[in-house]
């Protein structure tokens, strides 16, 4: 550890969570920031706006240290994106449905990058944050990531609001990196550095953690975009207002990096599926879908959704951090 890392406080060192609401929950287009996931490995710094300072090297023709005053002299863009943590990257393979549809304010990373000559052998961007120490019994130095450059476009965002506000530090304060589509873990908070490299980054959290499993069964994918997803919000598990014969509203969110084209509803645990009207598609923001459907006979019911991208993948039972959810309801 150098000496600026040894000199940072923090509000909170080391592991801290505060995960969202349950889905049913969750019935808001726009998440509320007090229901927005706070997933912290390393701990939350203290950073200030006026200490902070972002530093651009690597393969740039010239390195390049910006002031937040410098950051906020570009245009503000706003970008609205479902936000969803992966899971425990010490259980990849367990179902997770942390997740949330939130508005950024910042500046585009593309007008930053303008600014330095990136050179042409650059395929990687690395993204460090403020935070550093240990996670799962392993000295990891300061949390890096990183995403393939020709990912960056208009909507990756240097980030310093989250639903119109400053954001808190718990969020990333002052600045975080969002690339919408991507799970949550490359969004990296309290950002201080990118790096243009050739390669991609060496980090427990590029190279030990984060990573699925290839066609051998072994861990050599990113976990970089989201898979497809959904959840019900509506109606909320072990609901028993529920009558035989009368109509009853299945309502949820679909999301995922390449596009969801359609979600299914079953009412009987996955046997059989119904189709679902699915609203346009909204950018990378989550997508509601309503499904109706008369319970005929009185009794106990599983409801479970899945969606299905245009490449013909589709959310999978279980084993995967997309699997199904299912809630229980009873009719009377």
């Amino acid at each position: 550890m150098n000496s600026d890392e040894q000199k940072l406080e923090y509000h909170h060192r080391g592991f801290f969570a505060r995960l969202p609401s349950q889905p049913h929950h969750l019935t808001e287009r726009v998440t509320p920031t007090e229901q927005a996931i706070v997933l912290c490995h390393l701990g939350i710094p203290k950073l200030s706006r006026e200490s902070w300072r972002l530093h651009i090297r690597g393969l740039v023709r010239q390195s390049l240290v910006l002031t937040f005053d410098d950051i906020a002299e570009f245009d503000r863009h706003e970008v609205e994106s479902v936000h969803q943590c992966a899971g425990s990257p010490l259980r990849p393979d367990e179902p997770s449905q942390r997740v949330c549809n939130l508005v950024w304010g910042g500046v585009p990373l593309s007008s930053i990058l303008s600014k330095v000559t990136v050179f042409p052998e650059a395929r990687y961007l690395w993204s460090q944050g403020a935070d550093s120490g240990r996670f799962g019994d392993v000295d990891c130095g300061p949390y890096i990531k990183d995403l393939p450059l020709d990912r960056i476009g208009q909507n990756v965002l240097l980030a310093y609001e989250m639903n119109g506000r400053p954001l808190l530090p718990e969020h990333g304060a002052p600045v975080r990196l969002v690339v919408p589509g991507f799970y949550g873990t490359n969004s990296v908070k309290w950002l201080t550095s990118l790096t243009l490299g050739e390669g991609r980054a060496d980090s427990p959290f590029t190279r030990r953690w984060y990573l699925d499993s290839d066609a051998d069964g072994e861990r050599t994918i990113p976990v970089w975009r989201t898979a497809p997803q959904s959840i019900l919000v509506s109606p909320p598990p072990d609901n028993r207002d529920c009558e035989c014969g009368k109509l009853m509203r299945i309502r949820g969110w679909a999301w995922g990096d390449q596009g969801v084209d359609h979600v299914d509803v079953s009412v009987d645990g996955g046997q059989s599926w119904l189709e679902a009207q699915l609203e346009p598609e909204r950018g990378h923001a989550w997508r509601q879908f309503t499904c109706d459907w008369v319970p005929p006979l009185p009794g106990h019911y599983s409801i479970t959704s899945r969606a299905g991208s245009p490449d013909g993948t589709i959310q999978p039972a279980g084993g995967r951090r997309n699997a199904l959810y299912a809630v229980p309801v009873t009719v009377r």
